[in-house]
């Protein structure tokens, strides 16, 4: 009950900037955070370290370019510069998911009725490298890149963590290498073939009046590559004569493409493949058998002809590489690389200047996917652009700030409970094969700005956020409910130790949580807080303080240093 008096409480005040203070003492459940996180530092820098418009550069493409930031490493960013840390992070090796994967998996078995369902593990692996993996920039561009090339759980998938772990690890490697690349590796993952049914798709039977699926095909123009319609390099629409969209493909296209991927099934490490075969290793390429894919040319767009003769998997590498070469590749994938890492709305400027590095990063090469990350985290728009964080990203965020990590042991088990229903999201669980949201989604009373993440904030998902902050603060992530995970725990030492100072205090919670751009309303209602909660103790001063700017407007909603 203490509990929700004391969020509705802080909601009415971040709501409304004022009102008195709590009317009963905040919940006294949960550590003192004994965790052995690196940001302990004090104050906001000295005449030796960073100064504070530097901080404030480093808490930004810290923001962008990982899935929280702690105090630690915006000191350290402060004094290596943007370039530097983007430099150091696009060389550092991916790590991958499907190890963890494997050691869930050992530890807990794969049988979908034991004590920990298998489809978990992979939600775990996640949590566990978005916490604690150097590569942060290279964990959210495949968290980026998921959420194009989506895979989500389904009938097989749902119980092979394998397959999905595989996948992502797909997107990870080749997050900072060439699309062209990425699209051909993406195209002949089994788990991609399964959820498109391009695995045991069969060439055309017309005694039997089968035709290759469609699916894939589709999609891989729609969603992977291309869109509905011709694009400029800004983004906006290629017009006829008329004033009308120009279609990118039409259903011909479709079916020439369906042809290109047939004849690919599983590969297996148990028994002898064969085509046509239901189950197989979701976590190994899928292999071409020639006798079931689709004979004769194929006409594709822009005239391109796939000569008669060739082999299966070469068919296909000419189907990637004509989708490639297609100029509208450059404005599609990169303005929703830009709307996921940092504006739902970016210029149409912003999408030409990506999309020129998209065609050429500067030595002649088309599609390399780290020189179109660099050019979007230093756009001259970053700072002023604002942005709608998603709720999971905001979760996951707060617990990596944080130092979230188990109590005992390794297992980040714990942090995935729950989170997907008070969030509305999860890796590998969206709704269909469109995402979580649309990225064209304009929400109602928007002004006819795009807002892709307003879609999944609905009531439930606003109030899921409320309580989630709550069960990080102070019941020490207690919406785990299996006894086999320790509960995670958060270190609040750094916090507490400012909690009798409110300028050095609020300028720590602004770092970490706001990049730099809280809203002089949001300070103001933190302040008021801690003046109410004077005579607490410092550990119930710093839960108080930290959730009501946690549960603030802009700590959802960042509008730009320059608006």
């Amino acid at each position: 009950m203490r509990q929700l008096i004391l969020t509705a409480v802080l909601m009415t005040l971040v709501a409304c900037g004022g009102g008195g203070p709590p009317t009963s003492p905040p919940p006294t459940g949960g550590s003192t955070g004994t965790g052995t996180g690196t940001g302990t530092g004090t104050g906001t820098g000295s005449s030796s370290g960073p100064t504070a418009e530097e901080l404030e550069a480093a808490a930004l493409i810290l923001d962008l370019s990982t899935f929280g930031a702690t105090y630690g490493e915006i000191e350290s960013v402060a004094r290596l510069g943007t370039e530097g840390w983007l430099d150091n992070q696009l060389a550092t090796a991916p790590s991958l998911h499907e190890p963890i994967t494997r050691r869930y998996g050992a530890e807990y078995g794969y049988e979908p009725g034991g004590l920990v369902p298998p489809t978990l593990y992979r939600r775990f692996a996640f949590f566990e490298r978005a916490l604690t993996a150097p590569d942060q920039l290279r964990q959210l561009t495949a968290y980026a890149l998921s959420q194009l090339f989506v895979v989500s759980q389904t009938g097989q998938l749902q119980n092979n963590p394998l397959g999905l772990a595989s996948f992502y690890d797909t997107l990870l490697v080749h997050s900072f290498g060439n699309f062209e690349d990425l699209l051909r590796a993406v195209s002949l993952h089994p788990a991609m073939g399964f959820y498109l049914s391009h695995v045991n798709n069969g060439k055309t039977n017309l005694d039997g009046n089968t035709f290759p699926d469609e699916n894939y095909a589709r999609e891989v123009m729609q969603l992977f590559t291309i869109g509905l319609y011709e694009l400029n390099p800004d983004g906006s629409q290629v017009l006829d004569g008329d004033g009308r969209p120009i279609p990118t493909y039409d259903n011909d296209d479709i079916q020439e493409f369906a042809k290109i991927f047939t004849g690919l099934g599983y590969d297996d490490i148990e028994r002898e493949p064969r085509f046509g075969r239901q189950r197989g290793a979701l976590h190994l390429p899928m292999i071409m058998f020639d006798e079931y894919h689709e004979p004769g040319e194929k006409y594709l767009l822009n005239g391109y002809v796939v000569p008669e003769g060739q082999t299966g998997l070469q068919d296909i590498d000419d189907a990637v590489s004509n989708l490639f070469n297609h100029p509208n590749v450059g404005p599609f994938v990169g303005k929703q690389l830009i709307q996921r890492l940092v504006t739902s709305n970016p210029s149409p400027e912003y999408v030409a200047r990506v999309t020129a590095v998209f065609n050429d990063n500067g030595d002649g090469f088309r599609g390399d996917i780290s020189a179109v990350i660099r050019a979007i985290l230093t756009d001259e728009e970053v700072a002023q652009a604002v942005r709608v964080r998603e709720p999971f990203r905001r979760f996951v965020a707060v617990n990596r700030s944080l130092h979230a990590a188990p109590l005992s042991g390794t297992d980040y088990g714990a942090t995935g409970f729950a989170v997907e229903y008070l969030t509305g999201q999860m890796v590998h669980s969206a709704p269909s094969v469109f995402n979580f949201y649309s990225p064209f989604y304009r929400p109602q009373g928007g002004q006819g700005l795009i807002s892709p993440e307003m879609q999944i904030t609905t009531e439930d998902t606003a109030i899921g956020m409320t309580n989630l902050m709550a069960f990080v603060l102070y019941e020490d992530q207690s919406m785990n409910t299996h006894p086999e995970f320790a509960d995670i725990n958060i270190e609040l030492s750094e916090f507490i130790d400012l909690a009798d100072d409110e300028d050095a205090f609020l300028t720590r919670m602004d770092l970490l949580f706001f990049a730099g751009q809280m809203s002089s309303h949001t300070e103001q209602v933190i302040r008021e807080v801690l003046d109410a909660a004077s005579g607490y103790s410092a550990l119930e001063r710093t839960r108080v303080g930290l959730y009501a700017g946690l549960i603030a407007p802009d700590q959802a909603v960042m509008e730009g240093e320059g608006l």
